[in-house]
């Protein structure tokens, strides 16, 4: 049997870092809308003597092995479940630009969950969405869904008024930041950002006003004084956020000029769903 599903990428329109957890983590706030850039994964689930995964996928720039988060989704719902004798084959279909705050590893391992769960149906929703905490910050985001405000370390959610709005993104070439440099960036600041943007975005996407305005992401500041390509795209769209860690810009409700050597997705939109099935093949 076999399911296809879709992954879609996330943005944060605000993102704000409140402090440092026991567990090395940080409480955040931060109001994350996904967007229709998609990965696909193609699920197959064959009987075996054993239970086995095997990943395979379009990217040359993520593992296919047990260091991938998409397998270590599909070991914790087997796990989970107790179902045995399964060879699991994923084959990942790679368009989210890898360590570029988009999410794609995360809505990737939520895809896994919700996909096995379409083939097997053993879990309930809300036992999916503990399993997606149990394995990382943004999977819950990725699992529900639209617009959200995420707190603790991210993986709690609370659903957010959706509105329809453009979003372009831009990448600088071969820069990625990875969430342990951002967030250890932030913690050296001597001088932290609170503005508190957060609940005015909130307060700006319930009464459907412009939300531009409250953009904001800690992290930028904690990161863009060390990479020139940031500030190079800074100065050409002044208006423009980074998302999440980075190294992705957006703009909202504009459109972005290509600059050489720069990855831009124009015309994309916000969306008010999340992981979704894409094509079910029972046989």
């Amino acid at each position: 049997m076999q399911v296809k599903v879709k992954t879609p990428a996330k943005i944060n329109l605000t993102m704000e870092v409140l402090n440092k957890r026991p567990d090395g983590f940080h409480n955040i706030q931060s109001v994350m809308q996904m967007i229709d850039l998609y990965d696909y994964l193609t699920i197959e689930v064959e009987d075996s003597d054993k239970n086995e995964i095997f990943l395979s996928g379009t990217s040359d720039e993520i593992p296919y092995n047990e260091k991938n988060l998409v397998y270590k989704a599909a070991k914790l719902y087997l796990d989970k479940t107790g179902i045995t004798d399964k060879r699991i084959k994923i084959f990942i279909e790679k368009n989210i630009p890898v360590s570029a705050g988009l999410a794609g590893g995360s809505t990737n391992a939520a895809g896994t969950i919700f996909g096995l769960n379409k083939l097997f149906n053993l879990l309930s929703r809300e036992e999916l969405h503990e399993l997606c905490a149990s394995l990382g910050s943004d999977l819950n985001v990725c699992l529900e869904g639209g617009c959200l405000l995420a707190t603790s370390r991210g993986e709690k959610i609370e659903r957010l008024p959706f509105r329809e709005h453009s979003v372009s993104l831009i990448k600088p070439p071969n820069l990625g930041i990875s969430a342990k440099e951002a967030y250890t960036k932030f913690s050296q600041l001597e001088k932290k950002p609170n503005l508190d943007m957060t609940f005015k975005m909130i307060d700006s996407i319930k009464v459907g006003c412009d939300v531009r305005q409250f953009l904001h992401n800690d992290l930028e500041v904690a990161v863009f004084d060390d990479y020139e390509e940031l500030q190079k795209i800074k100065s050409m769209l002044p208006k423009s956020i980074m998302s999440g860690s980075g190294s992705t810009y957006f703009v909202i409700d504009g459109t972005i000029p290509q600059i050489d050597g720069y990855w831009v997705k124009n015309g994309l939109k916000f969306i008010p769903s999340g992981v979704e099935e894409y094509e079910l093949l029972l046989k």
